[in-house]
């Protein structure tokens, strides 16, 4: 196997911001190409977070310690069973790594990856949600404007001025569907719970995520869930499988993400132990191309909501995959018929 690591920095069309994070005019990302003695070649990307002290020279380094002859697109499993021996590996790299992976092994099965996995994917069925970060209230008027093509909107909050933002984006969209994001922006039950019952009466809000911050004890996440007249998703609080059970006690769904999960085929793990658990699920996303997106979307069929519009909040995606048009998430004009249905732009 040859693996080669692209950097690359994303410009964001707005800068951006969230309760638990500053803004931000620019994100960076590598782009995995990973090639086998055959010449088949499997996309990939790592999206590291700061959130979680992941950086892109963090993953770079990581990667020159692999030993490459011991991942094999015909043997996905053992590859991902390699990687999870090798000592701190970062969520960001696995996640680059099992992508790469995924899209080469498909393609060499000549199916989508969606088929790979026995999903399959049904088009016309599955709407993103399109994100309005934290800014200004006259700003927020402007981003729900230019976002009326989208039939969901998603308002992250955890902000001082969170009842003007509100009230910012019902002067534009009185009665489009929201989904509202505080990134562990309310820090305590009370306050969670008055910010609730006032969302609740708009009559159009569909879940909240991330209410209280991670790391919140049991006790306050329960008392929330009984009295909450919203449903509430857990994001920050949900990593991957083993964050299951934790997050059936004291939350109504989640919010799966393959940089968070590693891939995706922990998200696959993770969206199926969520089912049975009997949460909700929603497929969501960081700032990424369209290579983490499109590998998302692979797994709508395992989602009640999808929240895959990292790549439409830049300006130049070097990648192509599934669209978006109107919110409607299709790889009816994705590159090629396997794999991740990805490519790079020439």
């Amino acid at each position: 196997m040859q693996l080669h690591l692209r950097p690359c920095e994303l410009r964001l069309v707005n800068p951006w911001k969230i309760a638990s994070a500053a803004g931000s005019s620019v994100h960076r990302v590598v782009i995995f190409e990973l090639t086998d003695r055959d010449g088949v070649t499997g996309l990939g990307e790592a999206a590291p977070s700061s959130l979680y002290k992941e950086s892109v020279s963090g993953t770079v380094d990581f990667c020159a310690t692999l030993d490459l002859a011991r991942l094999s697109f015909a043997d996905v499993p053992g590859s991902m069973a390699y990687l999870d021996a090798v000592p701190g590996i970062p969520a960001a790299a696995r996640c680059g790594l099992n992508l790469a992976l995924l899209d080469g092994a498909a393609k060499r099965a000549g199916q989508a990856v969606y088929d790979f996995l026995g999903l399959g994917f049904r088009e016309n069925q599955h709407v993103t949600s399109f994100s309005i970060g934290i800014d200004a209230p006259d700003i927020i008027r402007q981003k729900v404007q230019a976002a009326e093509n989208y039939p969901v909107l998603k308002l992250k909050v955890g902000d001082p001025r969170d009842r003007e933002n509100f009230a910012a984006l019902r002067a534009v969209a009185p009665t489009k569907p929201v989904r509202v994001d505080a990134n562990e922006g309310w820090k305590t039950k009370e306050h969670a719970l008055e910010m609730l019952e006032l969302l609740a009466r708009d009559g159009h809000i569909q879940f909240v995520e991330q209410p209280m911050p991670r790391g919140t004890p049991m006790a306050d996440l329960v008392w929330l869930r009984e009295r909450s007249p919203l449903p509430l998703y857990a994001d920050e609080s949900c990593h991957t499988v083993r964050d299951i059970p934790h997050c059936a006690e004291g939350y109504h769904g989640v919010n799966v993400k393959l940089v968070k999960t590693g891939g995706i085929s922990m998200a696959f793990d993770t969206l199926r132990a969520a089912r049975a658990a009997g949460l909700k699920t929603m497929i969501g996303c960081m700032i990424e191309t369209s290579i983490l997106i499109s590998a998302a979307a692979h797994l709508a069929e395992l989602a009640d909501h999808l929240d895959l519009d990292g790549n439409l909040l830049t300006n130049n995606d070097p990648c192509r995959g599934a669209t978006a048009e109107r919110g409607i998430i299709s790889f009816a004009n994705a590159p090629g018929k396997t794999g991740l249905r990805v490519a790079l732009r020439a």
